[in-house]
């Protein structure tokens, strides 16, 4: 009775859901513009997030009002793999019922904005119909899958993408919940998914799990900041196997220094076979031993920080019954999304750089409109990538160029004619949807850069390929920790700046200055990146040459004694 006490109150609301029930489908029928404290969280296991618009807060409080409240809803892509279809039926219900726009997201899918609660039902139901879930979007389990999105071709890309896929429908919640309530499925015994609920039990994992898959070399998906990173290695046309990396993760609380993000660790080698049960085993450990009492600490970073890699792997070998292999030595070329012409053969890929991932028509620019254009006329493939930007696949060099010029006509660029600054930059959504959000980032990071781009090219550093990222808050959803240069929102207006991380994803940065004006970033970067320029050496990128002088030094020779 002690231990039940003490775990954290959602532990106690995912026991209480029934396997993720809830009342939601009470909720449903009630009339009510929002749903209670207890169903937002169950929610969140359905792939969505309860919001309002915080920028009506202040005005509807005067009124009197009720706060606008609306519903984010976030697929489950995995690999961000889409047809033209599929792409289509987003763009249709963003307009119908969200806020006329499409965010893709650093989990390489899509969410929807500005959904009320009586068009909820709907969207995920139609997002349904073109064979998209949204189970697993969100919530306490093994969230959306992620990879890299270059167009491979061939038998060893085909294999990896087959064991992706029976990887995620292994470890998807088996609950009959979903059917029941979003698409009118047959009511099922509770009792019944908690004889096939066998990885999850009642009250799923901790926090959130994710998992992340690279190809040898090419690290585009930030794969040591999951909780799980699959490394594919190549034998001729077949997988020799996938080297894993655990324990990795971007949110801290910035007030809490005992929070931090990790970056994943070399854990073991797996044969294709193996793989499922092996990181089945990896998830159960995080299940049984995860922190459930304190949400801060709950994530698996701390649980493989606390007990260790070896501690880790035995008791995996313990559960599994036999001994993991070593890990592969591990090389990275780039971590650099694949923008731009891709061309295999006689098929053309169009990598495009999205800004902050939102995919809207403004003035002087209709990319919604094109893209719509573009799917229905060409019908290409998409893929969405984990850097929030899109590759339309599987055009002919024809279709390619005439995609280009529609693309031009309606004001939307080629990632060729964007900065490498620009191309590299990241926000998440932040206000005035995201609860969590104390500072801007989407809105706020277009002029940040706009300013960093005069800087450099004031100092001759307008081709310097460097790595910027802002969030809201300190959850990190836009990976700010392994940026060259991460802006982290602490309070409205003013962000943390952190410095020295390198341009694969092997190495997190570190706070340079704290609570500076957004009025003043680029003014602070501006003596430290003339440094760089004066001191740099041959092929040293700016994250490098952060670590190699040192943040301490760096802040005794820039920072102002205040």
């Amino acid at each position: 009775m002690e231990e039940e006490k003490k775990l954290s109150k959602i532990e106690h609301i995912k026991r209480e859901s029934r396997f993720l029930r809830g009342s939601i489908q009470e909720a449903l029928e009630d009339g009510s513009s929002h749903f209670s404290e207890e169903n937002i969280q169950v929610l969140k296991f359905h792939g969505t997030y309860q919001q309002d618009d915080r920028d009506l807060r202040k005005q509807l409080t005067k009124e009197g009002k009720e706060r606008h409240y609306m519903m984010m809803i976030r697929a489950r892509i995995p690999g961000g793999v889409l047809n033209a279809d599929q792409y289509l039926q987003f763009d249709r219900l963003s307009d119908e019922y969200g806020n006329g726009t499409m965010r893709i997201t650093t989990r390489q899918t899509f969410q929807l904005h500005g959904v009320l609660k009586g068009n909820l039902k709907a969207t995920i139901r139609a997002i349904n119909d073109v064979l998209i879930t949204t189970l697993g979007g969100c919530g306490d389990q093994v969230r959306n899958t992620v990879g890299c999105a270059f167009p491979h071709e061939g038998p060893f890309y085909d294999a990896v993408r087959r064991d992706i896929l029976a990887l995620v429908d292994s470890v998807s919640a088996k609950t009959h919940a979903y059917h029941e309530i979003w698409l009118d499925g047959e009511r099922v015994d509770p009792e019944v998914d908690r004889q096939q609920e066998t990885l999850y039990g009642e009250t799923y994992l901790p926090r959130k799990f994710k998992i992340a898959f690279a190809y040898e070399g090419d690290n585009c998906a930030d794969i040591y900041s999951n909780d799980i990173g699959l490394i594919a290695h190549r034998d001729g046309d077949q997988v020799a196997g996938y080297t894993l990396v655990i324990g990795g993760g971007m949110g801290r609380t910035a007030s809490d220094k005992q929070t931090a993000p990790h970056l994943a660790k070399p854990f073991c080698f797996v044969t294709p076979d193996k793989l499922i049960d092996v990181c089945r085993a990896v998830i159960s450990i995080q299940r049984d031993y995860g922190n459930r009492e304190n949400r801060k600490f709950a994530r698996m970073k701390y649980l493989v920080l606390e007990r260790g890699i070896p501690w880790f792997r035995e008791e995996a070998e313990r559960r599994l019954g036999y001994a993991l292999e070593d890990p592969r030595e591990l090389v990275w070329h780039s971590a650099d999304d694949h923008l731009g012409e891709i061309v295999q053969g006689d098929k053309v890929h169009l990598g495009l750089f999205i800004e902050n991932g939102r995919i809207a028509d403004k003035p002087g620019m209709a990319l919604k409109s094109v893209l719509r254009e573009i799917m229905m006329a060409y019908r290409p493939g998409v893929r969405l990538t984990t850097q929030q930007n899109l590759i339309l696949t599987d055009l002919t060099r024809e279709q390619a160029a005439e995609v280009a010029t529609k693309l031009e006509e309606a004001g939307v660029k080629l990632a060729s004619s964007y900065t490498p600054v620009k191309v590299r930059s990241m926000a998440c959504p932040a206000l005035p949807t995201c609860g969590l959000a104390i500072a801007e980032s989407e809105r706020a990071l277009p002029g940040v850069v706009a300013d960093l781009e005069k800087a450099l090219e004031e100092l001759g550093l307008q081709d310097e390929p460097i790595t910027v990222r802002m969030t809201g808050c300190a959850n990190g959803c836009a990976r700010p920790y392994i940026a060259e240069i991460g802006f982290v929102g602490r309070v409205i207006g003013k962000y943390d700046i952190l410095l020295g991380a390198n341009v694969v994803g092997t190495r997190t940065n570190r706070v340079y200055r704290e609570m500076v004006p957004l009025s003043e970033l680029v003014p602070t970067l501006y003596p430290l990146l003339q440094a760089y320029r004066d001191e740099r050496q041959p092929g040293e990128a700016f994250g490098d040459y952060c670590e190699r002088v040192g943040i301490e030094q760096l802040q005794d020779r820039f920072v102002p004694v205040s």
